[in-house]
């Protein structure tokens, strides 16, 4: 059976999906290495203004600087940060090239804050060591990304949303079959390989506001890739290690501690009082924060209120012009002023997101998923607690290893029934004329995952949640969409189906408590070392079922002594 005319088909060397941090530059990393190859980016919305970074960024929150710390001691932080559970080598590999990374970032035009002698104005946040680099003017980013990518002449293909990946008869990757957001052309990009960096998913919880898009991730990043990815066979890992963090109330953005921290800002409860010694984001501190934001010295509160003028007007300056410049603006309205008001913070819905947390598409040092061919980097994969640098190092990892890859290979062949039935599937809500609207189905099954998956964990809640989402699989053939933004909708609300699938899964097979607030599961009330020191890997089985196995921690790279393990279980202030 032939491809249909209607179904175009394109080849490249190299598919990059997903233009936001990590995508450009694996992209750009591979047009340096292997000039004459073909790499294609593939971005659902414009690589202008895609992905976390589409407004800027305010600092590096990893930035493993000589003179500061060493790889080494990132790796001991990390290690301490994520209670052992981790690849220590894919940090290790992370680190090692942090400063080289900075050093080609600055060199592109990206600024970062430099003292009076010229070196870079490293800050502590982080509980043991110095890694916060600040951007007070990184509001450019995403501009000096898209220079590179045309200097480059990387193919950019904007507008259109990737829905499966494909693979041939051998199991390995063969490029993706996608959909045209403006005309819901179905194209297939044929790839000797492929790098996926479709970023964290960010839309599994409902957030207090329940406006679906109010998220703190960036809304765009729903978890398209970790459903592809599943899907194709590829192994995911740590879903079970949600993604929680500290917003601003209302407002559903980062409270900025790397920002305010450094200059005397804090988190405090409703008295003004500190309860954390460090800020830095860990299941334990989230833990911290759950715990007083429910006692009674809740609320909690950001502090800015004791600090000089001009240190507050420096935190204005780099708050409110980077990242999310609304900010400035939300206060405005609420008539908030960091001068004479605490501001209350409250804590974000769950997602995946390795840049926060340890939760992705499982990947080694080299960026390998599983599946041979493919590869991730960025929020989607599973090197824990990344942030934009560790995308950027990543997506470099990835570029280098998969233009080799795929000068190795001959152009695979496709399985044409399977693109054919996926067309019609795809489409298939925009041929009804009655239906359900994807944003009830996407309200719906984030609000089960609400009601029933949000810690703390109860096995009987995340039972009956489980089964409700399951059954709402009986609703996708009734899905309906009245033109392609909605088609788009539709298969965003199916990929978001299988993550809050995948949360319940991997949540209800890891039977102890570890990460803090992240797997804080009533059940099993304690870290269970013996029996649970061990990744939890979800994938889809020979019968199609989701499933889970333990795979063993590699050797460490990197040895903590005894003190050093439980350094984030000793981050609350103590009385007296």
């Amino acid at each position: 059976m032939a491809i249909p005319d209607d179904i175009k088909v394109m080849d490249v060397d190299v598919l990059v999906i997903g233009g936001g941090t990590a995508g450009p530059m694996a992209a750009v990393t591979a047009k340096e290495k292997n000039p004459d190859a073909s790499v294609m980016l593939l971005e659902k919305a414009n690589v202008k203004r895609s992905g976390a970074i589409s407004m800027g960024m305010d600092g590096l929150n990893n930035a493993v600087v000589p003179g500061h710390s060493t790889p080494e001691d990132y790796v001991k932080e990390i290690t301490i940060a994520n209670d052992g559970i981790l690849l220590q080598k894919g940090v290790m590999a992370y680190a090692q090239r942090s400063y080289s990374m900075i050093q080609k970032l600055d060199k592109w035009g990206v600024y970062f804050q430099k003292d009076e002698t010229g070196e870079f104005d490293m800050k502590k946040v982080h509980h043991l060591g110095t890694y916060v680099l600040p951007m007070p003017e990184g509001h450019n980013v995403k501009k000096i990304l898209y220079r590179r990518l045309r200097r480059h002449r990387v193919k950019v293909e904007n507008r259109y949303q990737a829905i499966r990946l494909l693979k041939d008869e051998a199991g390995v990757v063969s490029g993706c079959i996608a959909l045209g957001t403006r005309d819901a052309e179905v194209i297939v990009v044929r790839a000797k390989a492929v790098i996926m960096c479709s970023g964290a998913a960010g839309r599994i919880g409902l957030p207090a506001s329940g406006y679906l898009f109010g998220t703190y991730e960036n809304p765009s990043n729903c978890g398209d890739g970790h459903s592809m990815a599943y899907h194709v066979g590829a192994e995911l890992t740590g879903l079970e290690c949600y993604q929680i963090n500290p917003l601003l109330k209302d407002y559903n953005g980062p409270a900025c501690a790397y920002v305010t921290g450094p200059l005397g800002g804090y988190t405090a409860n409703a008295k003004g009082d500190r309860f954390i010694e460090c800020d830095y984001w860990s299941g334990q501190m989230m833990m911290e924060f759950y715990n007083e934001l429910q006692g009674g010295n809740g609320p909690v509160f950001l502090k800015l209120d004791h600090l000089a003028e001009e240190t507050i007007q420096e935190i204005e300056h780099v708050l409110h012009t980077n990242e999310r410049p609304s900010r400035g603006r939300f206060h405005d309205g609420r008539g908030t002023d960091y001068r004479t008001k605490m501001v209350e913070m409250h804590i974000s819905e769950i997602g995946f997101c390795a840049g926060h947390s340890a939760s992705g598409v499982w990947i080694n040092e080299k960026g390998e998923t599983s599946v041979p061919g493919l590869y991730g980097a960025g929020d989607m994969a599973s090197i824990p607690h990344s942030y934009m640098l560790g995308a950027f190092v990543y997506g470099e990892i990835c570029g280098e290893n998969a233009v080799e890859f795929a000068r190795e290979r001959d152009v695979p062949k496709l399985d044409e029934d399977y693109i054919i039935a996926e067309r019609d599937r795809i489409l298939a809500p925009l041929k009804r004329t009655d239906g359900i609207p994807p944003s009830q189905f996407e309200y719906k099954v984030r609000r089960l995952v609400n009601d029933y998956l949000q810690p703390p964990k109860v096995s009987k809640k995340m039972d009956i949640g489980l089964a409700r989402i399951r059954a709402m699989e009986n609703d996708i053939p009734y899905l309906y969409a009245r033109d392609p933004h909605e088609l788009l909708r539709a298969n965003e609300a199916q990929h978001i189906f299988d993550c809050a699938q995948m949360a319940a899964v991997a949540s209800l097979y890891r039977q102890e408590s570890r990460w803090g607030l992240y797997h804080n599961y009533v059940d099993y009330p304690e870290t269970d070392n013996e029996s649970w020191f061990c990744h939890v890997q979800l994938f889809k089985d020979e019968n199609n079922n989701m499933t889970c196995r333990k795979r063993e921690i590699e050797p460490y790279v990197v040895e903590l002594d005894e003190e050093e393990k439980n350094a984030y279980q000793q981050l609350r202030v103590q009385a007296g």
